[in-house]
């Protein structure tokens, strides 16, 4: 992320009325200059020839290019009363083998409550595998029985972060006339077997939970990136991402940038990097353990993954309107999940 902004010095200006023109002051900008340019480029007590000087990132002439942070440099979460339509990437990798999921789908915001916010997810469109409309009866009956989710309603806290489903109840409401549609156009011990399975999730309600915890699109839409940023525009946490099947998902250590001035689309960009940060070794993630079987004081962390994401939000509302994360761990084979997400304009 680009920590200074440049003025080109024109002919007659000096440092005061260069600060001046940016609401500086004047050694104060002569100290941020002479901390980022070269040797030769310093300034001791005026200009002296120099061609740029190195100006704080927020220094603007134009202040409607400030993100509006609250406290602390804290980006506010305020969802309310939004809608979109997004159109939704899922790039699952194994090793060698690549599939991509694209649908599209719609989150409405319903209401705030005991400082959680409550959404409706709709999903809008078919279901495309690898840039085709599902046709295998796997695929089509995977489809077809996740009707009975939607709309789903997630509640989200006040940094932006998945807290849970809210209507679990509602599934096994939904899944009679659900089955009854999916046997109408299919028959056989296949999709018997199949629809055993569903119910038993569904009657499950922690199985349930768990299985739309596990949601790549949720997960990354509400991963939480309201954060109190500092005064370097920066800030680490801790996560975890659904890569693996595992009620205890892996966790990563990230770093998380947000550049104070919106960009040219009058958007608000953050950046993040990241590396896996885990007890548990290669063997325990392949077996499925919560925790690692090794008991030590200091154990040593498993860093074999990486951990990437780029959000580009409204610069009026700050909600997402396009977003890009990456996740990957490394079992006998990499694992690599890629989501991306972007809002629909009609």
């Amino acid at each position: 992320m680009q920590k200074f902004n440049i003025h080109t010095i024109q002919k007659g200006e000096s440092l005061k009325n260069i600060a001046s023109l940016y609401s500086l002051d004047t050694d104060a900008l002569k100290s941020f200059h002479n901390n980022h340019c070269d040797v030769k480029d310093m300034i001791l007590i005026d200009l002296t020839g120099q061609k740029e000087l190195f100006l704080p990132r927020t220094a603007v002439t134009d202040k409607k290019r400030l993100v509006q942070f609250g406290r602390g440099n804290s980006l506010v979460f305020q969802p309310e009363h939004s809608f979109y339509r997004y159109g939704v990437a899922i790039n699952i990798e194994n090793d060698n083998h690549k599939n991509e999921l694209k649908y599209e789908t719609s989150v409405r915001w319903l209401k705030t409550e005991n400082k959680l916010h409550f959404f409706e997810i709709d999903r809008t469109s078919n279901l495309y595998l690898n840039e085709e409309e599902v046709n295998e009866i796997a695929d089509l009956l995977a489809y077809k029985t996740s009707k009975v989710l939607y709309p789903l309603q997630v509640s989200v806290d006040e940094e932006g972060k998945f807290n849970a489903v809210e209507n679990l109840s509602v599934f096994k409401e939904r899944w009679p006339a659900v089955k009854e549609e999916v046997y109408k156009e299919f028959e056989g011990e296949t999709v018997d077997s199949y629809c055993e399975k569903i119910e038993k999730v569904i009657y499950e309600t922690d199985a349930m939970s768990l299985y739309l915890k596990n949601d790549y699109f949720i997960r990354t839409l509400f991963f939480g990136i309201y954060h109190r940023f500092g005064p370097h525009y920066e800030t680490s946490i801790a996560e975890s991402f659904p890569i693996v099947n595992n009620p205890v998902e892996p966790k990563y250590e990230v770093k998380l940038e947000i550049d104070p001035l919106k960009d040219e689309y009058d958007l608000v960009n953050i950046k993040g990097e990241g590396i896996l940060n885990d007890e548990r070794s290669v063997y325990d993630f392949i077996n499925g353990a919560p925790f690692s079987f090794i008991i030590e004081d200091h154990p040593e962390m498993n860093h074999e993954g990486s951990f990437r994401l780029a959000y580009y939000l409204n610069g009026e509302t700050l909600l997402s309107e396009s977003l890009y994360l990456e996740c990957s761990i490394d079992l006998e084979k990499e694992k690599k999940i890629s989501v991306v997400i972007a809002a629909l304009t009609d």
